[in-house]
């Protein structure tokens, strides 16, 4: 029983001709096979099926040869009808999809079953047959009918279906120069089109066409001249001033001189049967409705693939079989249009695959430009015409447009690799395929850009916030490189320059395989780093893959005058690190604040290049991230700037004291800061004698460490100079004052120290508005060891006094900054009862020990870090230790 939606009617027509070969499983035999169905077509004068017939016997001898893996033989049958085309592999047992059955038919981006949908797409009646020994599967196409008044034999007809001329029809022969000049002007012209030779010769055809600019045209006549064959209808200016229209056929020829000139043949337009070629009549596919094909999916197959790459393959694949040629390659415009970028091919290296860019104008090798169709017969005698071809060992090329409304989209090409190939039939045939995929392919290239767009902007979004989030310099290094690799490229070199006498230097490294990082950075560190220019854009840089060939070329000569030494893994290493930097590199500037602070380079592996939307992706980070480079850069420089002049108001140092323990902790608030509001010193005035003091000025940061300064250098000048202490302090309240709006109030205790030879030590202090110190007797007892008085800053007149303490061996005197004594969590604080109950605790401790259990007691009082400046200084008189 047959399979529903498979003719396996019996062949009625009678055959008029057959032609069988067989074809070996090889790779090769697909190509041999699509030329023996075009030879044999074309030597029974079925022109007109050529096409379709070539590209269903690829497919189905692709899958015989390719994916069955056995030989495949076919069959080719001429009837009255038409063509019959029969493919049998030897592999009796593999499920043909069926539609209607519930079999699924192969995925479209697939190349096995493929054969079987265009079977369904482009055939007049399609089928399998099986045997026990082989599979077969037959398509037929049966012919066009011919139009009347075509070049080619019709059968006679009545005289009234003639094509309508005049009693004497007259062919207008004008004969063209290169520059576009008339050279030739027939009778038949002159009676056409009331101009005399004399009125005409020398002049420019354009002054007497009228060409016709329709939008989606984007060939003009100065164009078409230069085209080896054009046909087609415009205008021509007559004596009276009137334009009529007329049909033309136009002949690119050259003189024995070599000398080209363009010939063209005119009638009225109602006659142009006389010169018109005949058209190729469209594939039809046969069904209960008889509807016409889509001319898309008869050349791409049905259904089309719904992303671009695969729809580009899928073309490029189809021009290489309906031309029957050796290669294929498909490039798409850039959006300015003065580049293709390569994105599709079939038959070339790897090398000219993907992304590869070359110019619109190919120079005078090229005829015409990209924007034309165009034909080359042998590449050995135009030598750069198509650069994409260069030594891949093609001869003969035909590329035609892609143009979307007269704006050109892309390049369609396909090659062969004897010479004369191709002619001007070829490349209208080409142009035809071209004109049915443009539209689809601009679209497909549209979404894709779409896509691209929204995945950039997100990645730029992403990219701007990990890059504000740091401040570090080395973190936005690395930031800068992991963002880039593997998204937009293989490997990333950073070059920083440090300022404008500095040379580049190599700062990061990363490459997708951590193995290869080291390889690269010692190849990159042994060449010149790229020029700082600061032009916006990337810049192609040559140097990592030349030099990357030449250390591999140098390894491998120095191991193969090794004798029969074993292979080393040195020329691994190198070859796998040539192999990581030998496709393109370019170069990016970092410029910010309108200098050039580095260099972003980015790599990709052998034979791969990058696509104009990576690199101008690339750009947009380069800008991002120069400015986030340049920001870490001023902020570390600050930083080392104000961390300098912070330590510069911390005291260089403690001074042993005879018999007195001293210990001071120093917290400032405020990140990056070292010193802040509240401050310390202790030092020596005199033999035998020493100052002391803790003291916090009105607020915190830069602003309060700026009177930091002015108190701690006051102090020690004016101790030294042998003024007591509250002359001491009367001197820094007028200096404080001065300052005016600068000035901030100050809260100080101060003290000065002798140490006595019983092992006590006399203070004489003034508390001015600070924390009161707390003493600490050995027995647990705490005390305020002064009385308060006003703080500093606030009056003119102060009149300050000293009060003397001795401390006892075994006492502890600490003394604090209200960064401890404020210390909150919520609505509580530590406050003076808080810090003397903890004070109580450390009876025996050494003044380090006390300094260290007040600190962590005000730390783990709250969760929240610390908002104000602290400082503790403690002083203890040890014990005698008894004999």
């Amino acid at each position: 029983m047959a399979e529903p939606g498979i003719d396996t009617r019996t062949r009625s027509s009678v055959i008029t001709a057959r032609a069988a070969a067989t074809f070996e499983p090889v790779g090769r035999s697909v190509a041999t096979a699509r030329a023996f169905v075009r030879d044999t077509l074309q030597g029974w004068g079925h022109s007109d099926v050529v096409d379709d017939a070539v590209v269903l016997t690829s497919e189905l001898v692709t899958n015989a040869v390719v994916h069955a893996g056995t030989s495949a033989d076919v069959l080719c049958l001429r009837t009255e009808d038409g063509v019959r085309v029969e493919v049998a592999d030897r592999y009796p047992e593999r499920e043909v999809p069926i539609q209607g059955t519930g079999h699924a038919f192969a995925s479209p981006d697939s190349e096995n079953g493929r054969g079987l949908l265009l079977c369904a797409a482009l055939a007049s009646r399609w089928g399998v047959e099986y045997t026990p020994t082989y599979k077969q599967v037959w398509f037929q196409l049966d012919l066009p009918e011919r139009a009347i008044g075509t070049r080619s034999a019709g059968p006679v007809l009545p005289t009234s279906l003639l094509p309508v001329a005049d009693e004497r029809v007259r062919v207008a022969v004008v004969q063209i120069d290169a520059t576009g000049t008339v050279v030739n002007w027939n009778e038949d012209a002159e009676h056409l089109f009331g101009h005399t030779a004399d009125q005409v010769l020398g002049k420019p055809l354009t002054d007497f066409a009228a060409w016709p600019h329709t939008p989606g045209l984007g060939t003009g006549i100065a164009e078409a001249l230069q085209l080896s064959r054009w046909e087609g209808s415009y205008g021509m200016r007559v004596a009276d001033g009137r334009v009529i229209a007329v049909y033309a056929s136009h002949l690119r020829v050259r003189d024995t001189h070599g000398e080209p000139s363009t010939v063209c043949l005119l009638v009225r337009d109602h006659e142009r049967a006389v010169i018109q070629t005949p058209p190729r009549a469209p594939s039809t596919e046969v069904g209960s409705e008889n509807r016409a094909a889509d001319p898309f999916e008869v050349f791409i197959g049905s259904p089309a693939p719904d992303d671009l790459d695969g729809l580009l393959q899928r073309t490029v694949e189809r021009a290489r079989d309906m031309l029957d040629g050796d290669a294929a390659f498909l490039l798409l415009a850039t959006d300015d249009e003065t580049e293709l970028e390569v994105r599709a091919s079939t038959g070339l290296p790897s090398a000219r695959q993907r992304f590869a860019r070359v110019p619109v104008e190919a120079g005078t090798g090229r005829y015409g430009s990209a924007r034309m169709p165009a034909v080359h017969e042998d590449l050995i005698a135009v030598p750069g015409a198509v650069p994409l071809l260069g030594g891949t060992g093609m001869r003969s090329v035909v590329t035609v447009p892609l143009k979307v409304e007269g704006r050109l989209t892309g390049s369609l090409g396909v090659a062969a690799e004897a010479a004369g190939r191709y002619s001007n039939e070829e490349a209208l045939r080409l142009q035809f395929a071209a004109d049915r995929i443009a539209l689809a392919v601009e679209s497909a290239r549209l979404g894709e850009l779409e896509r691209l767009r929204r995945g950039s902007l997100s990645f730029l979004v992403e990219a701007s916030d990990l890059l504000a989030g740091t401040l570090d310099r080395d973190q936005t290094l690395a930031l800068m490189a992991q963002m880039t690799v593997p998204t937009l490229a293989t490997w990333c070199a950073v070059y920083t320059i440090a300022d404008q006498s500095s040379d580049p230097y190599l700062s990061y490294v990363l490459h997708e395989d951590e193995e290869r990082i080291d390889g690269l950075k010692a190849l990159l560190g042994k060449i010149d780093p790229p020029e700082p220019v600061p032009t916006p854009g990337a810049r192609i840089w040559t140097a990592p893959a030349a030099a990357a060939h030449e250390a591999a070329l140098r390894t491998s000569m120095r191991e193969l005058g090794g004798g029969s030494a074993p292979v080393s893994s040195g020329i691994g290493t190198t070859l796998a690190t040539a192999a990581a930097v030998g496709g393109e590199t370019v170069v990016l500037p970092l410029v910010a604040r309108n200098r050039v602070i580095g260099m972003l380079t980015l790599g990709k592996p052998s034979d791969d290049h990058f696509r104009q939307e990576i690199l101008e992706l690339a750009e947009d980070l380069s800008r991002r991230a120069a400015l986030a480079l340049d920001n870490a850069r001023l902020y570390s420089e600050r930083t080392a700037i104000s961390q300098a002049l912070q330590r510069s108001l911390l005291p260089p140092g403690l001074p042993q004291i005879p018999g007195v323990e001293v210990e001071v902790i120093y917290r400032a608030a405020g990140e990056g800061n070292e010193v802040g509001g509240d401050f310390y010193d202790l030092f020596p005035i005199r033999d035998g004698a020493y100052g002391f003091a803790i003291g916090d000025v009105c607020g915190t940061g830069p602003e309060a460490a700026a009177v930091t300064g002015l108190a701690r250098h006051a102090l020690r000048l004016l101790a030294r100079e042998g003024f007591a202490g509250p002359a001491v302090l009367e001197r820094l309240n007028t200096a404080i004052l001065d300052e005016g709006a600068r000035s901030r109030f100050l809260t100080l205790l101060y003290g000065e120290l002798w140490p006595q030879e019983d092992g006590s030590a006399v203070l004489k202090i003034v508390c001015a508005g600070h924390p009161l110190p707390l003493r600490l007797r050995p027995d647990g007892t705490v005390e305020p060891a002064a009385e308060p008085q006003p703080l500093l800053g606030v009056m003119e007149d102060l009149e300050l006094y000293e009060e003397v303490i001795t401390l006892d061996p075994g006492d502890v005197l600490l003394c604090v900054t209200d960064g401890v004594t404020e210390r909150r969590e919520g609505t509580r604080m530590l406050g003076d009862d808080g810090l003397a109950d903890v004070l109580a605790t450390c009876t025996g401790l050494t003044a380090g020990a006390v300094a260290s259990r007040i600190l962590r007691a005000v730390e783990r009082f709250a969760a929240e870090p610390a908002s104000d400046d602290m400082a503790i200084l403690t002083l203890r008189i040890p014990e005698p230790h008894l004999a």
